[in-house]
């Protein structure tokens, strides 16, 4: 451990005193505490000069000024007083009465489960266990039922003319529609041109053109369709309906029952595209779902990593946990493998790796050392070296080279939908949250369930178009949601989550990456190092941390 931790401090043109080192080895989980330095001593306002030999003093003031033995000194994770670390009790919990290193969190008993390498006495099961595939030494003959049934890496047509931009609508409108008219309250809806004089019930499939509140605490709303445009009143006495208007937002496609009286339409229910609920199908494998690692970022949480590494490839772990890694076939992960060069103004005083290129060699590394019998399927994020705009073409070889060298790795864009021996996983980076919790108050980042629900219901996965997700005017909205997937998968927000809805799972993968600038300025906590698996159907997290 001794020539790591050093190893680790020199990478980054760090030199430790004597009296510092000491500091360092003595903590109470030396490794965690290395990296969380490394942060502090590379993210702060110390300068080159400073990092030649780091005192004793300074790793005090360090400590004195921030968190950083309640973030890297977790005792109970690292307890050498006993045998059989348990995780911290939840407040009005009684403690939790299991003896190994780990809890699963599942559905029915939300648990949290901890893997940690310094439990020598939880690897005993499998120290001696020969791993069946390894990379680069035994070629995989595993038979895969893969296909990518969603990939828009090549099909951009667009020229940025405003006639790109109303052939994007209207796909929009009609795909939405499609969808909308089975629903028998809209089977025979009207144009908007076609309402007759005197009609008084309407029928309607609209998109959402504007949206006002008016003195009385009304929503006052303007529709469109493609021949004519309508405002519809919704009433804050019919409270039902009221609510679902407060969910609405520009651009999104609905259709709507209204009572017309004169020159007056009032709403009386809005109908959502939605999707119904899909049967379960049984799995005899396990996928796992990653997404924002940032890898190159100073706050990229290596050695956790690591351990994930680790145990995927069933050398690390209880024997449970083992049980668990011996069943992955294949490894998703939904964007932001890598934190990106000028995603944001003064990113580079956050780097570790300041190369974009170097930035997926390392990622290279990592994934390298995956075993070979594990297929992985990448989509690229906004802090990718893929164009911003969705939907965003998979990473390009040009610079991701060693990662397409990789003989198991499968490139995808955002969004991607793909069949993995007959789950089909819609892969979404997730950039649209932050248009939808800004346009609806009730939505927060925390709660990204429920943003995953709310896009199901609406059938497209970024509706809001030109607010902060940029979206490519293309001839086709390739956003629309066509088909109801198995598994939703996202990422973006760094909190990890699950949650079945009409049969579908949605999970958001978390992060590996510890708290940025970023989100504390918006109070966000992210939870990193989680990692959920969909074991045989069935939802666990993992945490490495």
């Amino acid at each position: 451990m001794t020539n790591k931790i050093l190893l680790k401090f020199a990478k980054k043109g760090i030199n430790l005193s004597p009296e510092a080192y000491k500091k360092v080895i003595e903590a109470e989980n030396p490794l965690d505490f290395t990296s969380s330095l490394i942060v502090k001593l590379k993210g702060g306002d110390f300068k080159s000069k400073d990092l030649v030999s780091v005192s004793g003093q300074t790793v005090d003031e360090i400590i004195e000024n921030s968190t950083i033995e309640k973030s890297t000194t977790r005792p109970q994770l690292t307890q050498k007083e006993t045998k059989k670390p348990t995780p911290e009790p939840k407040p009005k919990e009684k403690p939790k009465k299991t003896a190994s290193i780990s809890d699963f969190k599942k559905e029915s008993d939300v648990k949290e489960k901890y893997v940690n390498k310094e439990n020598a006495e939880a690897l005993e099961t499998v120290e001696n266990k020969k791993i069946k595939f390894k990379r680069n030494l035994t070629k995989t003959n595993v038979e895969y039922d893969f296909k990518i049934i969603q990939d828009t890496s090549k099909k951009s047509y667009t020229s940025g003319e405003l006639e790109n931009l109303i052939a994007y609508f209207q796909s929009r409108y009609e795909k939405l529609a499609n969808i909308l008219v089975k629903r028998p309250e809209l089977k025979n809806y009207t144009k908007v041109a076609d309402i007759e004089e005197g009609q008084s019930n309407l029928s309607l499939i609209l998109m959402v053109r504007e949206i006002r509140s008016t003195k009385n605490g009304h929503k006052l709303i303007e529709f469109e369709d493609d021949t004519g445009t309508i405002p519809i009143l919704f009433s804050n006495k019919n409270e039902e309906v009221f609510k679902e208007a407060e969910k609405l937002v520009k651009d999104e496609v609905i259709g709507v029952l209204a009572d017309k009286n004169g020159d007056l339409a009032i709403g009386n229910e809005i109908i959502n595209p939605g999707v119904m609920r899909i049967p379960k199908k049984e799995m005899d494998f396990s996928i796992v779902f990653l997404s924002d690692v940032h890898i190159g970022s100073l706050t990229f949480l290596e050695d956790a990593f690591t351990r994930f590494i680790d145990w995927i490839n069933c050398e690390f772990g209880n024997e449970e946990q083992v049980k668990i890694a011996e069943s992955v076939k294949y490894l998703v992960i939904g964007g932001d493998i890598v934190d990106g060069i000028g995603v944001y103004p003064n990113q580079e005083k956050e780097l570790a790796i300041k190369d974009i290129t170097q930035q997926y060699n390392e990622a290279a590394r990592f994934l390298g050392n995956i075993r070979s019998d594990i297929k992985i399927i990448i989509a690229p994020g906004n802090h990718d070296a893929s164009r911003v705009a969705e939907p965003q073409p998979a990473v390009p070889e040009e610079y991701a080279k060693a990662l397409y060298e990789l003989d198991n790795v499968e490139f995808i864009s955002n969004p991607g939908v793909v069949s993995l021996d007959g789950i089909n996983v819609l892969i979404y980076h997730g950039r649209s949250f932050d248009d939808l919790v800004m346009a609806v108050k009730e939505f927060t980042h925390e709660k990204n369930d429920l943003l995953m629900e709310e896009l199901l219901k609406k059938r497209h996965l970024a509706p809001i178009y030109g607010e902060r997700t940029p979206l490519a005017s293309e001839l086709e909205d390739y956003l629309v949601i066509d088909e109801v997937p198995d598994v939703f998968h996202t990422g973006h927000v760094h909190i990890n989550t699950h949650k079945k809805f009409n049969g579908i799972h949605l999970i958001n993968s978390g992060t590996f990456q510890t708290q940025t600038e970023f989100q504390k300025i918006y109070n966000i906590e992210p939870t990193p190092a989680e990692v959920p698996v969909l074991y045989k159907g069935q939802y666990k997290c993992l945490k490495f941390i």
